[in-house]
């Protein structure tokens, strides 16, 4: 073994002694109900960031402070005591998801549970426990040896889950702060527990709310049915004509922009082991989308129009006789390489008013913002260095993925600070992360450490000058 293994296995056993400590620690950050779309979890906000805050300090950190920009604050941290090394600037987010509905989770949503090797609670996967795990690293890095291979700058946000509205406001307050050679990203979760992977590319995302209004109130069925239009109705036929019978988006200007599908793409995606049947039969549903192109093109080289929520009328028991004046749709869309979130939302927004009958008008929310689709450079040496910490981690080779969803501060980073995101996150998209019964699996705990350690002292080979391209 040589020396540089030795001093990874000391730092790999002073984490595996602590396992229990560790854990605790993640338990005790789990409890702190952090929901950052909702008001009501204030206190939850606060607590994960003062939380934060003291972790840091205890770590070994420095200039340890919240970094504000308008709405949830980033929590911020950082060790620069290797002269001539990278830069790297460590993502995670505090914030997590709503946990409604209450009563489909099998136990408390913010109390911790092990059942059958896994962690459930809101928040566990995405992003707490991978966060935790990058944290408790660079702690061990510290107690043992003093010092870290590389220069680290921490950046826990707290505005993820809500499209990092303020992110792009905070990079470019603290540009000088935040400046870095590159991103690893805690968030971003791996695509399979049973196929290592690393995700190079994700797609950008966009949204709104739209109302219908069909009369100055509710009116009854009986004295108004059959002479009067009907929101809900309308609303319907709206959504309907977003598709078409073949399940094409019908929005006129929606590809705008689009890079078309190259067939080296198409022949890649090919070669990646992924049973299609047993992916709709593990969901219990059916193919649906684009005619013309398999699964993984649609969930990762296409992009999508979708209804989130769909409301309007009595929904409580019983039955109420009313033909509703207001009739409400949450839309959001995922983008490919060459759309803009602005000029998306319009299409779709233009589709909307020209589509709207007599009688009916459309009105819409206020702008949520959006982030472009985002592809790492084949050849980064963050993303090498990524792989070959996975390889020795894992026993094999991890596949290059896509990831259909959306991690904005990719875009935004590229964008704001002119660096890339390689993403290292232990979670998997299994692990029902936006909806009941969120759940981390201990397995990936412990080999999601073993990664971090091996990652940190592999860039701690490189140089600053690797990441100074032409």
């Amino acid at each position: 073994m040589s020396y540089t293994e030795t001093k990874s296995a000391l730092v790999l056993k002073r984490l595996e002694s602590d396992r229990k400590g560790i854990l605790s620690r993640l338990y005790e950050f789990v409890r702190h109900p952090s929901v950052g779309a909702d008001p009501a979890y204030a206190d939850g906000m606060r607590g994960a960031q003062d939380f934060l805050l003291g972790r840091l300090e205890a770590i070994g950190l420095r200039n340890v402070r919240r970094l504000e920009a308008g709405g949830h604050p980033a929590i911020y941290g950082e060790w620069l005591g290797a002269p001539g090394k990278p830069t790297f600037l460590i993502y995670g987010h505090y914030d997590v998801q709503p946990p409604d509905p209450f009563e489909k989770w099998s136990s408390s949503p913010f109390e911790p549970t092990v059942r059958n090797e896994r962690i459930y609670a809101r928040g566990i996967s995405d992003d707490k426990a991978p966060s935790h795990i990058a944290l408790e690293t660079l702690g061990a890095f510290l107690q043992e040896e003093g010092s870290l291979p590389v220069n680290v700058k921490v950046m826990i946000e707290g505005e993820e889950e809500t499209g990092s509205a303020t992110l792009g406001a905070l990079c470019r307050r603290y540009a000088d702060l935040l400046a870095a050679d590159a991103v690893i990203s805690a968030d971003g979760a791996r695509w399979r527990a049973d196929l290592p992977t690393v995700t190079v590319a994700s797609r950008g995302n966009a949204g709104f709310e739209f109302t219908v209004t069909t009369a100055c109130k509710d009116l009854h069925s009986g004295r108004y049915g059959g002479a009067v239009p009907n929101a809900l109705h309308i609303i319907a036929e709206l959504i309907a004509s977003f598709r078409t019978r073949e399940g094409g988006i019908a929005v006129e200007g929606f590809f705008d922009g689009a890079e078309p599908l190259h067939e080296q793409e198409r022949t890649a995606l090919a070669r990646i082991p992924f049973d299609e049947e047993a992916f709709y039969a593990e969901l219990q549903t059916a193919p649906s989308g684009e005619p013309g192109y398999t699964a993984l093109e649609r969930l990762w080289l296409r992009p999508t129009l979708e209804v989130n929520g769909l409301w309007g009328g009595y929904t409580g028991a019983g039955s109420k006789t009313v033909i509703p004046n207001e009739a409400h749709a949450k839309v959001t869309m995922r983008l490919v390489p060459g759309q803009t979130p602005e000029h998306l939302v319009e299409m779709v927004k233009s589709h909307l008013l020209r589509h709207c009958p007599d009688g009916a008008t459309i009105t819409f929310g206020k702008p949520r913002g959006g982030s472009r689709a985002y592809l790492l450079p084949s050849d980064h040496p963050l993303l090498a260095a990524a792989e070959h910490a996975l390889t020795e981690t894992l026993g094999k080779a991890p596949i290059r993925v896509r990831m259909g969803a959306t991690l904005p501060m990719t875009d935004i980073m590229a964008r704001e600070l002119g660096i890339h995101t390689v993403m290292f996150s232990f979670s998997t998209s299994d692990e029902d992360y936006h909806a009941p019964n969120e759940f981390f699996r201990l397995s990936s705990f412990d080999d999601g450490l073993r990664a971090w350690v091996k990652l940190l002292r592999r860039v701690g080979e490189q140089r600053e000058a690797d990441y100074r391209r032409p």
